[in-house]
Parts: structure tokens; sequence; C-alpha cells
């Protein structure tokens, strides 16, 4: 069975976006990075994916051109009226209300033997970390700094959590590292 990745990309004072909510500074060439041996790896071995529903949001109404081309499972409060257009036979949208257990039990048993990405959110991924539903963490960081904004990582409960870093990845605009999560 795959493993459960928390996937994020943060500056490096350790923001997920900048005080406005915008990340276009951590993405400065998104086509660039979907070229990277690194994401064509991660695309290659990810059979889901589960979200928060401001990432799902950040799409605007449309994830033809997600690099994820699997199920994706949003986890969210409310089902949004109008669904973003882009399913398709591999990429498919399932709106989890019940909770993050639920999302990521869903996300496995899509993704089969492949591994189930959590992305896009420090919520989401929080709730994971909480949880104890994560193997791995994978953490890519862009030489800029916000100052202020969302910080992925919140001192609750996560303190203890003894991590093994097990690859590191370095490209022009970014560095890789991930780490397992010692159980």
């Amino acid at each position: 069975m795959g493993k459960v990745i928390v996937g994020a990309t943060m500056s490096l004072d350790w923001f997920m976006n900048d005080r406005h909510g915008d990340v276009s500074r951590l993405y400065p060439d998104l086509q660039a990075l979907r070229r990277t041996e690194m994401l064509q790896e991660e695309i290659q071995t990810t059979g889901a994916v589960v979200m928060g529903r401001r990432a799902y949001d950040m799409a605007e109404g449309d994830i033809t051109d997600y690099e994820f081309q699997v199920p994706i499972f949003v986890l969210t409060h409310h089902v949004p009226e109008q669904v973003a257009k882009g399913e398709n036979d591999q990429l498919t949208l399932t709106f989890v209300t019940d909770g993050i257990q639920s999302a990521i039990e869903k996300a496995k048993a899509a993704a089969g033997d492949k591994h189930v990405m959590v992305i896009g959110g420090a919520n989401t991924a929080q709730q994971c970390l909480r949880a104890g539903l994560v193997d791995e963490i994978h953490i890519g960081i862009v030489p800029v700094l916000f100052g202020e904004g969302l910080r992925f990582f919140e001192p609750v409960g996560n303190e203890q959590m003894k991590l093994e870093r097990t690859r590191v990845f370095e490209s022009p605009t970014r560095t890789d590292l991930w780490f397992r999560v010692v159980k």
C-alpha cells in the first residue's frame, strides 16, 4: 500500500503565502517546476490527492491542467454549488464533509498501491499530522521571505513528532526536503 505524504511549498521563513494570501512568489515558473524530475516522479507515484477547500478554490473553477490527473478528495464543510470543470476518466472530484480520517480512507482506497498526496493547505496538513495519518512530509523551500502570512507548522501537538530526513532535491529555484514520520 502507498504512503500518505503531506506536501507543501513555503518561503524560507516558513510561510505558505504572504499576508494577502498570495502564493505567486512561491511558484515563479510553474511550467518549469512541472518539468522537474522531482515533480514528474511524484505525479507517477501518486494515486489520489486530498486537498482542503481553499486549495480547491484556488483553481477558480478549472482543474483541466492540474498536474495530478488522479481522484481528488476535497475536505470541506460545504459542497460547492458549482463544481470545477476538468473532470475526466482519471481526475474525479469527491467532496468529503465528514472529516480528515474519512478523506484519507477514501483516497487510500482510490490510490491502491500508489501514494496519497495531501496538498495545498496548512489546516488540512495539520489535521492529518494531529490524527497520526502521515507517513512522510515533503517540503519545498523557495528562497523568498514573506515576513508574515500563513505558517505551515503551528505548535499544536506536533512538537514531539520525530522525523527522519530521507531525501534532498536541489534545483535553481527551490530546495525540496523529504522526511519520514517515525512512528
